[in-house]
């Protein structure tokens, strides 16, 4: 199982153990929102990295259906959360045991909303820096959640990337402006990691741009890519390992089955 599909899938079954104990009460109808953070609908790539292994364990643990109901929101971009702000309103108002939201705008959103429902998140960093708990050991307050990794991860990647290319001189790192807050963090924390080698950000919001800021960027040797594992880069994840492939670009990608290597 990728390691994605594991995080949605145990972080959905925390959002949901309290109704489990309640629907073997009770039939009363309970209600889960689902905020799906930076994708404006169902139908975008994003959306559908995030869906589609919730909806497989919702159905593996038998909960969708019955007196469980699922209410689906979407969001929009970080230029403006508008969007977000309404999608999180209207799940608010049809009073759910627990919402589970995908990703920081998200989870903040709704937050600043709430102080009563039970918040569960996903695809988030560095919750207490951001203001979400007071502590990973004890959150505290209405929402918890999984982190999937911190800025420290960064040195590793960087390693790793080391033993790809042993005379590593620059890493690219494509990710979208958009979809990715933490971004600056992670950078800053791989040059912190590694002052040998030139970081060199690689950003992106769409196919086209992507294949053309790569492009350029392994046009020279002795270089390597750091992919961010964010919303855009987990749903474009099989573009730009093909892109990789193709243009020989060795990389990592966290998201990934392997790493793509010359």
């Amino acid at each position: 199982m990728r390691r994605r599909q594991f995080l949605v899938g145990v972080s959905s079954a925390v959002a949901l153990s309290t109704l489990s104990a309640a629907a073997e009460q009770t039939q009363q109808t309970h209600r889960v929102g689902v905020l799906v953070g930076l994708a404006p609908s169902e139908e975008t790539p994003i959306a559908q990295a995030f869906i589609k292994p919730f909806r497989e364990s919702m159905r593996s643990a038998r909960v969708e259906g019955g007196n469980v109901q699922i209410d689906y929101r979407f969001g929009g971009s970080l230029a403006d959360l508008s969007k977000t702000k309404a999608s999180a309103a209207e799940l608010i108002a049809l009073k759910p045991d627990v919402i589970y939201s995908q990703g920081l705008p998200a989870t903040l959103t709704v937050r600043q909303l709430t102080g009563t429902i039970p918040i569960v998140f996903t695809q988030l960093i560095d919750p207490v820096g951001f203001g979400l708990a007071e502590g990973l050991g004890h959150p505290g307050g209405n929402v918890t959640g999984f982190v999937v990794w911190d800025f420290a991860i960064a040195g590793k990647w960087v390693q790793l990337l080391h033993e790809l290319v042993p005379d590593l001189a620059e890493i690219g790192v494509p990710f979208n402006p958009d979809t990715a807050p933490y971004a600056p963090g992670l950078i800053s924390a791989a040059k912190e990691a590694d002052r040998s080698v030139q970081i060199v950000e690689c950003r992106t919001h769409n196919d086209t741009e992507t294949e053309s800021v790569l492009s350029a960027f392994a046009s020279s040797a002795r270089r390597a890519l750091l992919v961010i594992p964010e919303p855009f880069t987990n749903g474009h994840r099989d573009h730009i390992i093909a892109l990789c492939t193709r243009l020989g670009l060795p990389a990592i990608n966290s998201v990934a089955r392997g790493i793509v290597a010359r």
